[in-house]
């Protein structure tokens, strides 16, 4: 069984596995947790199994990761393989990616290959400000070069983190690891490979903008706000030049579907884009269009 595109109504690029079945929450550096929840106003962290019931009954498939920055916070991943066995049970409705720390080097990308060829994964997340690194730095492409030689997409955090706000001194967080410019050179160095910029980028909108203008393989997904607050720009952009290579997304479970969908039918979206957003470009991006 694969993902019907006619049994649903978009696709999801963006969810978090928030909650392990298979080892306890790691409550290292609680004050991270604790800014986060006030940050966002929600401290609701679902199962992935709830995660996948509640999707199925919305008709919407989904891309689920967890995020690996264990160099960086010293708090234990939710495993990858636990993503991936859940999307396996759930093909129907349910995409895993990855995450795998940079820093983790040439282990990083044995692991990578492992999990692409064993779990069947479908792509990577990176978060460059909870994961302490410029996504072109080097030492990231033994990693970027077994995701691109599978040919499936790398999908990067861009812009402000809620996770670190409020915390003092940022948890040491740098935000500037997340400026989208820095995707500039890893869309050079993998011309072939989607590139996703996770969130409207701000402070760093019109950066996002020209590196998925300039690079064809560079997308953006919409994640991570309420269409009613998303810049003028972004919507302009996503309206013309970028109609075929921006993503639907919520960052579920912080933004539900409900709300992200009921905001986007008057975030003046045209309505012959709607469609390719919600769905189309994501079923190209990921393969799916033979399902």
């Amino acid at each position: 069984m694969q993902i019907n595109l006619n049994d649903i109504i978009a696709i999801d690029v963006h969810t978090h596995a928030e909650v392990s079945c298979c080892q306890p929450h790691d409550d290292y550096r609680p004050e991270f947790d604790e800014a986060f929840a006030r940050y966002f106003k929600s401290a609701h962290r679902p199962t992935i199994q709830e995660t996948v019931d509640y999707y199925r009954e919305r008709r919407i498939a989904f891309v689920m990761f967890c995020i690996d920055a264990e160099y960086e916070l010293g708090r234990r991943r939710i495993p990858n393989e636990e993503v991936a066995e859940a999307a396996m049970a759930n093909p129907d409705i349910m995409i895993a990616f990855a995450s795998i720390d940079p820093h983790k080097g040439r282990m990083g990308a044995r692991e990578a290959r492992r999990l692409i060829d064993d779990f069947g994964v479908k792509g990577f997340k990176f978060h460059p400000t909870v994961q302490g690194f410029y996504p072109n730095d080097r030492m990231a492409f033994h990693l970027y070069e077994v995701i691109a030689e599978a040919g499936l997409p790398m999908l990067f955090h861009s812009g402000h983190s809620g996770f670190g706000s409020g915390v003092r001194g940022g948890g040491s967080l740098r935000l500037e690891y997340s400026n989208p410019m820095h995707l500039d050179d890893v869309a050079i160095h993998f011309p072939d490979s989607p590139i996703i910029i996770a969130h409207p980028s701000w402070p760093w909108q019109d950066e996002a903008l020209s590196v998925a203008m300039h690079k064809p393989n560079v997308y953006i997904d919409l994640s991570g706000w309420s269409p009613k607050y998303f810049p003028t720009q972004l919507v302009q952009y996503a309206n013309s030049q970028l109609k075929d290579r921006v993503l639907f997304g919520t960052d579920f479970p912080l933004i539900t579907p409900e709300r992200w969908l009921k905001d986007f039918e008057t975030a003046g979206f045209k309505e012959e884009v709607k469609p390719l957003i919600l769905k189309e470009n994501a079923a190209k991006m990921l393969k799916l269009l033979s399902s």
